[in-house]
């Protein structure tokens, strides 16, 4: 390799320049893999994604293709970064759907909003910023994460569609009302994460801890690639976020006795005609019971039911129906449109070797002993 140098060095400082020249290039390089990484991986330098091209395409009477044992072949890799929320905004109220030209607003809005070096918005959010912008409620968006967020460049595109809801039943696409006894559970679990946040790694959230997925699969945007792999005894599901498998058993066994309960809840499959059936019970207290809407958490008594069919061919529609009489005053239903990809489901190592977790209750320790300094209560279990 030639350097040339603009005036005379020593032969010490030539070498020190020359192994800068090289770091330089090394990190060059460095950056150039990681962007051909990340592009590979759903985005690319200019903050779009394969989750943006569009809504998958659903066709009426889609005759599917089909398995050695006649059913409904529904192996492949599927993606959910549709940004529908999943309630009805009230901007929309009465409103099952967009017209033509309001869906191209929102999607031009929305590529102005979150291009590579705007802020990154999560969940909903996409959506409920797009639409305030495109009826002027809003210009422009801001992060409201007060510890920093990603630029946009980091996420991957969501894409839109007409509907304005996943939340199919109520018809209104909001959540039902939460029962008396859930909005207590909601309030004495706020308070108990209050006064004690990191007394101990059980008491840091399931997702910090890095611990499971959840179900529903009702996310969007974030980690939510799915891959099924079918037999005719057993149906897969390889959850990207946290990197669950679910092994979902075909058949008719009854479920597991109700003193046996697990973090995704006892699955049984079954087919109803072209349609895959998963039958769930048996959740933990503690389980991520996905919904939102202060149901706070799953119980004893949450059943919850899962179909899943081809819609098209990069068309899966997953419909999913909560009922917990402990939780909600009546049963809900959502339904996402999930589009088939070719893209790669890679390892979602999170904290690697849980070292994040002596670092998360080592600073709470700190902070304790510095609020006890000062003469300040703390929500500890030194009190």
């Amino acid at each position: 390799m030639m350097t040339v140098f603009s005036r005379v060095r020593t032969p010490a400082q030539a070498e020190e320049l020359e192994g800068s020249v090289l770091q330089r290039r090394l990190v060059t390089t460095m950056f150039v893999a990681l962007a051909i990484s990340v592009s590979l991986a759903g985005v690319n330098l200019f903050g779009q994604a394969a989750g943006a091209k569009g809504a998958p395409t659903v066709v009426p009477g889609y005759t599917p293709p089909r398995g050695p044992d006649g059913h409904p072949d529904l192996t492949g890799t599927w993606e959910h970064n549709a940004a529908t929320p999943m309630q009805r905004p009230d901007e929309l109220k009465g409103r099952t759907m967009l017209t033509d030209e309001e869906l191209r607003n929102m999607e031009r809005t929305a590529a102005q909003l979150f291009k590579g070096d705007t802020d990154a918005a999560f969940g909903d959010s996409v959506y409920t910023a797009t639409l305030r912008n495109v009826l002027g409620k809003e210009k422009g968006f801001i992060s409201t994460d007060t510890t920093g967020n990603y630029d946009a460049f980091w996420v991957v595109g969501r894409w839109f569609e007409k509907r304005t809801a996943l939340i199919t039943n109520p018809e209104d696409g909001k959540l039902p009302a939460a029962t008396p006894q859930a909005e207590k559970r909601r309030a004495e679990q706020a308070a108990y994460r209050r006064l004690h946040p990191y007394d101990g790694p059980e008491d840091i959230a399931l997702g910090q801890r890095c611990v499971t997925g959840s179900v529903p699969m009702l996310g969007a945007g974030y980690n939510n690639y799915y891959q099924i792999v079918q037999t005719p005894s057993t149906f897969a599901v390889n959850m990207e976020m946290r990197h669950d498998t679910r092994m979902i058993q075909i058949g008719n066994r009854p479920h597991l006795p109700k003193d046996v309960r697990l973090w995704l809840g006892d699955p049984v499959g079954r087919w109803e005609g072209d349609t895959f059936v998963v039958d769930s019970t048996n959740f933990r207290d503690d389980s991520p019971v996905g919904g939102g809407g202060g149901g706070g958490g799953a119980t004893a008594t949450t059943h919850i039911i899962e179909k899943f069919s081809l819609a098209g061919p990069d068309a899966l529609k997953y419909e999913v129906t909560v009922d917990d009489p402990a939780t909600w005053t009546k049963p809900w239903t959502a339904v996402e449109i999930m589009r088939r990809t070719n893209e790669l489901i890679y390892e979602y190592a999170c904290h690697e070797a849980n070292e994040a977790m002596s670092g998360t209750l080592n600073g709470a320790r700190v902070l304790e002993r510095k609020a006890a300094e000062q003469g300040r209560p703390t929500g500890s279990r030194q009190q």
